[in-house]
């Protein structure tokens, strides 16, 4: 069975993305970090993230989600955020940092993916943020 694509939800969906993108990168600039993001990351099997910041000695690769209650992050995005950071980054693993950003209403919440995890190939088939979940990453907090 084939499915008709409404190219108008799709560019709305897309939208919702961008402006998320876009928000987090103003929180990042609002707190201390250098941000941009990246255009082309969403469709591309290339190794890139949706947001890159450096606040100090400290680089973060940021994927990102809009939703209103939780956020599903596959397996292959967060892969796609070591592959980054460990191909592209010429620092010491502790100086990197993968996170993913649920942008949920007005509230955001992150949480930082291990690269013990990554190391021992025990990335998640996806990830899920819900809201009432707290995160373990804060913006503000960091070095």
């Amino acid at each position: 069975m084939v499915r008709e694509v409404d190219t108008a939800e799709l560019r709305r969906w897309r939208k919702r993305g961008f402006y998320s993108e876009n928000v987090l990168v103003k929180l990042l600039t609002k707190n201390g970090y250098h941000a941009v993001r990246v255009p082309v990351s969403n469709p591309s099997l290339n190794p890139l993230p949706d947001v890159i910041a450096r606040k100090n000695s400290e680089i973060y690769a940021f994927e990102v989600k809009n939703a209103s209650y939780y956020a599903y992050f596959p397996k292959q995005q967060i892969e796609k955020l070591f592959r980054f950071l460990e191909e592209l980054i010429p620092l010491e693993k502790t100086h990197k940092h993968a996170v993913l950003a649920a942008h949920l209403g007005k509230k955001w919440i992150f949480k930082e993916i291990s690269w013990k995890d990554w190391d021992k190939k025990r990335l998640p088939e996806k990830a899920r943020i819900l809201k009432r979940d707290r995160g373990n990453f804060n913006l503000i907090k960091q070095s």
